[in-house]
């Protein structure tokens, strides 16, 4: 059950215990705080006086002082020429100024009246006036403290007069419902609540005391006391924590009042049935001991109470003794609990013939594990095959990372890794590799992103605030479902309402229809923690209103933060974020350097996360938003509500957890998560507790859920982190000439290195020495052994087939490609078949089979690092074939939809390097011997296929300089400044054309 503790100091802060997530409420995120009795003092009212003084005399003696002084500055006829021709005076200058000074009373005065409506219609912060901060901010300090000292004297009057009653007529006071001070900001209305409730405490207390020295009491016991649960301030809602806290002392008594409340119907027809699950207008019974200044005793006597609201405190009162009957737990279609949404049903389909993989689990839309592919597995870690939107973005980020250490090593930041293969991942790092390609969901990954933030692009357009999202669910056909913490109307096409009004419902074809969004990531907090009933569940850690509990075995937490922190650094709907881990994962930076980082303990962890919670608020209260949603989708800059997400795998101590709970009273509001963890399932402060099983099951019973776990166990998470290490420009350098710059596969490039199969890949695609396949299979056949072309190592079969059904594919139609592919490569002359499987069950082709890439990258090799490196004349022979075999882009001529997996490689960045490299050092050749025109042409040819490559134009410009042909060198100037566009040239670019073409930027600003 969500718990909340308070400390004894009056003035912390400490959150509230059972919150309600009801589907109408969110739950409280702030902290209850003990009634403090405080009486306005003189200055109070000194204050308050002042604050009418300016008030009138900025808002009426302004006007009227100009009006007497300087009368009506604006001319009183039509404009004429003759105006300019006068002679400007004094008086002109006092009636410019004066201009100036009616438009800033008017904008002055526009702001009290904006904010005297926002207190008066209870409206919550009020709108603001375009560029009038300081004028805004004035007007406002000044009506809440003229209005603040007013509410406070209204809720006095009552308290004083039935005081005076009560102790000259011995009768118990009748204290109604107190009501909201409308239009106060949220500070200043927890004040005057407070005041005004802490003022009617004390009258209580008088009362009582004066009857107990009178002997009496009965009456003043045995009468039933009930509470109106209050409506939500801005993200501030009411629990029964909080209602124990300021009525019966304790906040741990929330139990009692659950107890007599329980099972009971409520007005609005549902009933509580857990003390996390309140709804605003609900009525609550009190114990008999309760007091303050928002409990109704008696319906009848209440004056400032509504005849509705005494009807149904009256029926409400009828309806004691649970009459209903126990063990109803309906408790409304507006439960807020993190549910399972309801699915529509599926279209009934005929069985198909031979076992079929299973549906992709939670909007996994590629290929899973067949049913009898469980224990022919391969060795391949199940966790991650379950895991497609953690292993999408892993396998993006290890992609990212190897390209940028690819263009680091071609622009020489690190030392001798120039032209260097990524190494090849062996044992567990290969099977992690195979599984993260086998898993991943990157179409999953795209439609969540392009989704959440169309929602927030249509919510923007019509001038809507983001909704409070508790979680999302991606269902088995590809739906999306966000379940929101209340409900928040309509939502905007294509979207529609789920199962009730707290979900909101994206089916997988609308959600293919968007397109890019350019705005910030709405709901960036988003992370998967397992799967239910075929569904996806990704919680909004840092919409959560205060801690995460889980609780389990340090093992089987460990892998849970582990799948949390490594999907929340490399997920795809994020734009940035944050995440602090304390207690695990040291090893876990080289998957975001940018987004990880690492504190020692629990006092580095307060310290800092104090410091940023201040620096949120203020940053929140000077942009004049609520939460950071209103900043995501307003004008404001995106970067400041990045969110940051604490991952505490070390359990607090009791203190630690109440501080804790102090500082994550206002996260959700902030866009900072806690999740922590505990040995065991009462962690003080904790708003929603989570607990995770040794058989891998996530359980939180309070909201309903039973997932089967995300997990990344300590095995994988090791092997990840070895692929992001080994993909470090940094890791395992061994100098130009080492082994670590030779290709995993070399051709024989004599002659009587020929290959019996030879397919050409760098540009269209063709195959020579096979008989073409059958129309219908060709496209498939050629594709897998393009696959396997590019994977001299060794390719598995569950790659394979995801790689060619994304969507899934049986056994049987799998082996039975794999029989064609086997038949079509046919047999080298000494039998063997030119298809194999390795000792780990891969796939992988004979070395009679060779492509055209295998050639150029052998070419290079040899010329730089083997035969080449002594001769100079064999150097530049083989620079020259090796730039011969270049037609144009990788498989030029693929067709539309087939291929997706090319998304997954990096060879579109390894092929244009490589081939500026081979050009680069073909120039060179030829540049030591003068003949600049072959210099040229070696360039040209490699910019055909690298034009982005800066060093291939560098080294022309050089050339071109070297041709003394001042005019051509010019042309390629201007040439190089059009392909610019409006970014311009880089800037050593413009030192080289500086130095080599000094009169450059002339020709540059003629044609702008």
């Amino acid at each position: 059950m969500p718990r909340r503790r308070t400390t004894s100091s009056a003035s912390s802060t400490a959150p509230s215990a059972p919150s309600a997530p009801s589907s109408s409420p969110t739950p409280r995120n702030r902290t209850p705080q003990p009634v403090r009795v405080r009486r306005r003092s003189f200055g109070d009212f000194v204050k308050a006086f002042f604050a009418f003084v300016a008030l009138a005399g900025l808002v009426a003696g302004v006007p009227l002082a100009l009006a007497l002084t300087v009368g009506w500055p604006l001319p009183g006829g039509a404009p004429s020429l003759d105006w300019l021709q006068r002679e400007i005076t004094v008086e002109t200058f006092l009636h410019i100024l004066t201009v100036i000074v009616w438009l800033a009373w008017a904008q002055f005065t526009a702001c009290v009246l904006v904010e005297v409506k926002a207190a008066l219609s209870g409206a919550g912060v009020p709108g603001r006036v375009p560029g009038s901060g300081p004028s805004q901010l004035l007007a406002r300090q000044l009506v809440a403290a003229l209005l603040l000292v007013g509410a406070t004297a209204a809720s006095l009057t009552p308290g004083l007069s039935q005081l005076g009653q009560s102790l000259e007529g011995n009768q118990r006071p009748a204290v109604a419902a107190a009501q909201q001070t409308p239009g106060l900001f949220a500070q200043q209305q927890e004040q005057a609540a407070a005041t005004a409730g802490a003022l009617a405490e004390q009258a209580g207390q008088a009362e009582q005391a004066a009857v107990r020295a009178d002997g009496g009491g009965s009456a003043a016991h045995g009468d039933t006391k009930y509470y109106r649960i209050q409506p939500p301030e801005g993200r501030h809602h009411d629990s029964l924590w909080e209602v124990a806290e300021r009525h019966l002392g304790d906040g741990r008594r929330y139990k009692e009042i659950f107890e007599l409340n329980k099972d009971r119907v409520q007005p609005d027809g549902s009933r509580l049935s857990e003390a996390s699950l309140i709804r605003p207008g609900w009525i609550m019974e009190m114990p008999g001991d309760a007091r303050g200044g928002e409990l109704v005793e008696m319906p009848d006597e209440a004056p400032n109470v509504s005849e509705q609201v005494q009807q149904q405190i009256s029926d409400y009162a009828r309806s004691g003794d649970h009459a209903q009957g126990g063990g109803h737990s309906g408790g409304g279609s507006g439960d807020a609990r993190v549910s399972l949404p309801e699915q529509r049903p599926a279209p009934a389909t005929p069985a198909p013939a031979t076992p079929a993989t299973p549906a992709p689990s939670a909007g996994q839309d590629h290929a899973t594990p067949a049913a009898g592919e469980a224990e022919a597995s391969f060795g391949l870690p199940e966790a991650l095959l379950a895991a497609p939107l953690l292993a999408a973005g892993l396998l993006g980020a290890l992609g990212r990372r190897r390209r940028q250490a690819l263009w680091q090593s071609a622009l020489g930041a690190v030392g001798g890794r120039r032209g260097m293969e990524p190494p090849t991942p062996t044992g567990d790092a290969q099977d992690v590799q195979d599984a993260l390609l086998v898993g991943a969901d990157p179409d999953g990954v795209r439609l969540l992103d392009r989704s959440l933030r169309g929602l927030a692009a249509s919510l923007a357009a019509e001038s809507r605030a983001l909704p409070v999202v508790y979680a999302a669910w991606m269902s088995g056909n590809g739906d999306l479902h966000l379940q929101l913490a209340q409900p928040a109307g309509k939502p905007p096409a294509p979207w529609q309402l789920g199962q009730d009004q707290t979900f909101w419902m994206l089916t997988r074809a609308d959600a293919e229809r968007y397109e890019e969004a350019e705005t910030a990531a709405p709901y960036p907090g988003l992370v998967s923690l397992g799967t239910m009933d075929d569904s996806r569940l990704l919680l909004n850690l840092e919409a959560v209103p205060g801690i995460v509990s889980l609780s389990g075995t340090e093992a089987d937490r460990a892998a849970v933060f582990a799948s949390v922190a490594a999907e929340l650094a490399t997920n795809g709907w994020s734009d940035r974020m944050t995440i602090t881990l304390v207690g695990f994962g040291d090893d876990l930076t080289p998957l975001a350097p940018n987004r990880i980082r690492h504190l020692d303990g629990f006092e580095d962890l307060f310290e800092t996360m104090s410091a940023e919670t201040r620096q949120r608020r203020g940053a929140l209260g000077a942009a004049g938003h609520d939460s950071v949603l209103t900043g995501r989708t307003g004008p404001a800059q995106h970067t400041r509500w990045a969110p940051h997400l604490v991952l505490l795998a070390a359990q607090p101590s009791d203190e630690e957890a109440l501080r804790l709970a102090e500082l994550a009273a206002d996260a959700g509001r902030l866009g900072i998560g806690y999740l922590v963890g505990t040995g065991g399932t009462d962690l003080p402060g904790a708003a929603w507790e989570m607990e995770i099983t040794g058989q891998g099951r996530l359980l939180a019973p309070l909201l309903g859920l039973e997932l089967d776990a995300q997990l990344l166990p300590v095995a994988q998470q090791r092997a990840v982190v070895e692929l992001f290490s080994d993909a470090d420009p940094e890791h395992g350098s061994d100098g130009p000439g080492g082994s670590g710059n030779r290709p995993p596969f070399l051709v024989d490039v004599s002659e009587q290195g020929r290959p019996a199969v030879y397919a050409r890949l760098v540009g269209t695609y063709e195959i020579i020495g096979l008989d073409a396949p059958d129309g219908d299979r060709s496209a498939q056949l050629h594709e897998a052994l393009a696959l396997l072309l590019l994977h001299r190592e060794g390719v598995h079969p569950r790659v394979l087939s995801s790689a060619l059904w994304p969507r899934g594919v049986t056994e049987d139609v799998r082996d039975a490609l794999l029989d064609r592919l086997r038949t079509w490569l046919g047999t080298d002359p000494d039998g063997g078949a030119r298809l194999r499987t390795d000792a780990t069950g891969r796939l992988t082709l004979a070395r009679s089979v060779v492509s055209d890439l295998d050639v150029l990258r052998s070419l290079y090799y040899e010329a730089t690092q083997g035969r080449g490196a002594g001769s100079r004349q064999v150097r530049g022979r083989l620079l020259t074939d090796a730039l011969v075999l270049v037609r144009g882009p990788l498989l030029a001529d693929r067709p539309e939809g087939r291929y997706r997996w090319l998304t997954h490689e990096i060879i579109d960045a390894q092929l244009p390097l490589l081939v500026a490299d081979t050009g680069l050092a073909l120039c060179e050749f030829h540049l030591e011997r003068d003949r600049a025109e072959k210099a040229i042409e070696a360039l040209n040819a490699a910019l055909r296929t690298a034009p982005a490559d800066e060093r291939l134009w560098h080294e022309l410009l050089r050339a071109t300089h070297a041709t003394d042909d001042t005019d051509r060198l010019r042309a390629l100037a201007a040439d190089l400044i059009g392909r610019s566009g409006a970014r311009g040239l880089p800037p050593r670019t413009e030192a080289l054309l500086d130095e080599l073409l000094p009169t450059w930027r002339d020709g540059a600003a003629a044609a702008g």
